[in-house]
C-alpha cells in the first residue's frame, strides 16, 4: 500500500492551490463572526481537475485518482458507529462526507466509510459469524478516522486488535465526540490521550490559542483567534504525555460555570502523540456541520491524516504549555455556526 513520492508530492500541491482558493473565499481571521462561505467557482475547479474522471466512466481509463487501483494508495477507514450515542450529532454524516472527499478529489488516500464496527478485525466476521470476505480490516488500512460515539460494540478481541493496529505503527485521527467513546475501557482513553468531562460552556464563541504553530495545518489559523462551537472540557490529559496543539484560553471563558473543573488544565482542545509506532492526533472541534465546510478547519484534518500516514513529518515531543501569549490582536474567526446562518442547531450533547 504504497504511495509514491511523485503522487504525494502532487496531491500536496493541489491541495495547496485547494486550499489557497477556499481561503481566498473566506479568509482566515474574518472581522465577524459569520457561516463558511461556498466553495467559489475557483476553488471549485481545483477539486474537479485535481484528478478528472478518466475516460470511458469512471471504471475505464487509468482508474480511481489517475492510478491503477486505490490498493496502490494509502487508505484510511473512516469509522463512526453512533448508535448507543446520546444526541446523535448531525453534523457526523457531513465530516465524513468531507473526509472522504479529500482524500478522493486530492488522491492523496482512499477511503472506505463505515457505520458498523464488525471491521474492527484483522479477520472480521459478518453477522452470521462466518469470516468476511473483501471490504477494510485491520489488515488492510494504513489509518483510522474516527467519530464513534459513547459505548461503540466492540469485543475483547476487536480491542485487542485495535490497540495493536495502532501500537504497531497504524495512525488513528479522532473528532469531536470520539473523546466520550469506550467511557468504560480504560485503555481507550490511555491510547486517545484524554476523555470528555462535559462541555460546561455550551455552544459558544470562545477564545483559541494555537499552543504549536509547527504542528502541519497550523499555519492557516491566527495564533489566538475566536471560534464558535460547542467546546469540550478534557480529563485525564496530560501535556507531559500529549503534545498540546490547541487550547482554550481561560480568559476568556466564564470559569466559575457549572461543571468548570480547575483539575481538566490547560483545556487542550487539540493534540498529538505517540502511541507505540502509532500516530494518535484528536480535535475537538466539529460540532456543527457548518464547521466542516470551513477551509482552515478542513485543512487541519487533511493535514493531520497525512501525518497520522506517515506522510507529514512532525514533532510530537510533549512540553508544556506556554504560560503567556504573544499579543497580536484578537481575531474573530468564523466557526461552527448553522447553514442558515444561527447558531448551531441541536441539542448541546455530547
Amino acid at each position: 500500500m504504497c504511495f509514491n513520492e511523485a503522487q504525494m508530492k502532487r496531491s500536496s500541491r493541489l491541495f495547496g492551490a485547494l486550499a489557497a482558493a477556499l481561503l481566498a473565499a473566506a479568509p482566515v481571521g474574518a472581522q465577524q463572526a459569520e457561516p463558511p462561505r461556498p466553495a467559489t467557482p475557483a476553488a471549485r475547479a481545483v477539486l474537479d481537475n485535481a484528478y478528472p474522471a478518466p475516460q470511458g466512466g469512471p471504471t475505464g481509463g487509468r482508474g480511481f485518482g489517475g492510478v491503477t487501483t486505490p490498493r496502490n494508495m494509502k487508505t484510511v477507514l473512516i469509522w463512526a458507529d453512533t448508535r448507543n450515542g446520546i444526541a446523535q450529532h448531525d453534523s457526523t454524516s457531513h465530516a465524513m462526507a468531507v473526509i472522504e472527499e479529500m482524500g478522493y478529489k486530492t488522491g492523496a488516500y482512499f477511503s472506505y466509510i463505515r457505520t458498523d464496527s464488525n471491521i474492527i478485525a484483522y479477520h472480521p466476521k459478518q453477522t452470521d459469524g462466518k469470516p468476511a470476505s473483501g471490504g477494510p480490516s485491520l489488515a488492510n488500512v494504513d489509518a483510522i478516522f474516527f467519530l464513534g460515539h459513547r459505548e461503540v460494540p466492540i469485543d475483547a478481541r476487536q480491542k485487542a486488535d485495535l490497540l495493536r493496529f495502532v501500537r504497531n505503527g497504524g495512525g488513528f485521527v479522532a473528532a469531536h465526540v470520539a473523546s466520550t467513546a469506550f467511557m468504560s475501557w480504560p485503555a481507550f482513553g490511555q491510547l486517545l490521550g484524554g476523555r470528555f468531562d462535559q462541555h460546561p460552556w455550551g455552544i459558544t464563541t470562545a477564545p483559541v490559542i494555537v499552543e504549536d504553530p509547527g504542528f502541519p495545518g497550523m499555519q492557516f489559523f491566527p495564533r489566538v483567534f475566536q471560534f464558535h462551537d460547542e467546546f469540550y472540557q478534557i480529563k485525564d490529559f496530560s501535556p507531559a504525555k500529549s503534545r498540546v496543539i490547541m487550547r482554550l484560553d481561560p480568559a476568556g471563558l466564564d470559569m466559575h460555570a457549572r461543571g468548570v473543573h480547575p483539575a481538566d488544565a490547560p483545556y487542550a482542545i487539540t493534540w498529538a502523540r505517540m502511541y507505540g509506532k502509532g500516530r494518535v492526533f484528536y480535535s475537538a472541534l466539529g460540532h456543527d456541520a457548518a464547521t466542516w465546510d470551513n477551509p482552515a478547519i478542513q485543512r487541519m484534518w487533511f493535514n493531520a491524516i497525512e501525518w497520522a500516514l506517515g506522510v507529514e513529518p512532525a514533532d510530537v515531543t510533549p512540553r508544556p504549555v506556554s504560560a503567556t501569549v504573544p499579543p497580536p490582536p484578537v481575531r474573530r474567526f468564523f466557526g461552527g455556526r448553522g447553514r442558515r446562518g444561527g447558531p448551531g442547531r441541536g441539542p448541546a450533547h455530547p
